[in-house]
């Protein structure tokens, strides 16, 4: 892909970087992880394969991410799911879509499935990553993010360090899952590495338990770290996508 590929559309007053393909449906829709852009990876196999399949596929920037604009400060899970659901009604032309989502990614598509309702055909979750805010930070730094603070930690993946700031930390301690049913009843599939080191395979095991549906499989890939971005790891999710019809 090239930047001549990317388009751009106000989205409750931001100005939102994405690349559409037309196609038949159901529609696929990539959610890239925290920090990340539809440059990655994964959002470009599934929107290369898309297109060599002729299935309609949408991938974004969040604001303050990639080539969308604003600040990556101001970016909120309530913030980012706004824009992905905005965009979808404005963008995609297919009744129906399936949401993949790798990490944070795996989140918010939660919750744009449930603001989607019935136009959702199924979910596919890539090393998901719902409550991190919960579980992924020390007491101490929990303390330092409720009192106002931005914290920065080590990154393997290019930001470092990787901030999180107080403001994105409350907006996802509001929007936690795990501990509640999941109002969402539509097929899910969740892939996680076993060795992934900073998304814990069990989250995919309770966000199996907390799902609704009963059209639940999880699948732990034997020697994945969190990235599931080996050629095999890239096969098994566009095989996976291309299940949900």
């Amino acid at each position: 892909m090239s930047d001549t590929d990317v388009q751009f559309a106000e989205v409750a007053g931001r100005r939102i970087a994405y690349r559409h393909t037309p196609g038949t449906g159901p529609a696929i829709i990539f959610l890239p992880g925290y920090m990340s852009d539809m440059e990655g990876g994964k959002a470009t196999a599934i929107f290369n394969w898309c297109v060599a399949s002729g299935r309609e596929c949408l991938l974004l920037d969040y604001s303050g991410c990639g080539q969308s604009l604003c600040e990556f400060a101001d970016g909120t899970l309530s913030r980012w799911c706004e824009e992905v659901v905005g965009l979808a009604e404005q963008v995609i032309g297919s009744r129906r879509i399936v949401i993949a989502g790798s990490s944070m990614g795996g989140w918010l598509m939660l919750l744009a499935a449930w603001a989607l309702g019935d136009r959702v055909a199924g979910l596919v979750g890539i090393a998901a990553a719902p409550d991190f805010t919960n579980w992924g930070y020390s007491k101490k730094q929990k303390a330092a993010l409720k009192a106002g603070e931005t914290i920065y930690e080590e990154s393997d993946y290019g930001y470092d360090p990787m901030p999180t700031h107080p403001g994105f930390w409350a907006d996802g301690q509001a929007q936690l899952q795990l501990d509640s049913e999941i109002d969402l009843a539509c097929p899910v599939r969740l892939l996680h590495g076993e060795e992934d080191a900073d998304v814990p395979p069990e989250t995919a095991l309770r966000l199996s338990d907390a799902l609704r549906s009963e059209d639940v499989q999880v699948t732990l890939v034997k020697g994945g770290d969190h990235r599931l971005s080996r050629e095999g790891d890239i096969a098994l999710l566009l095989r996976t996508v291309a299940s949900i019809h």
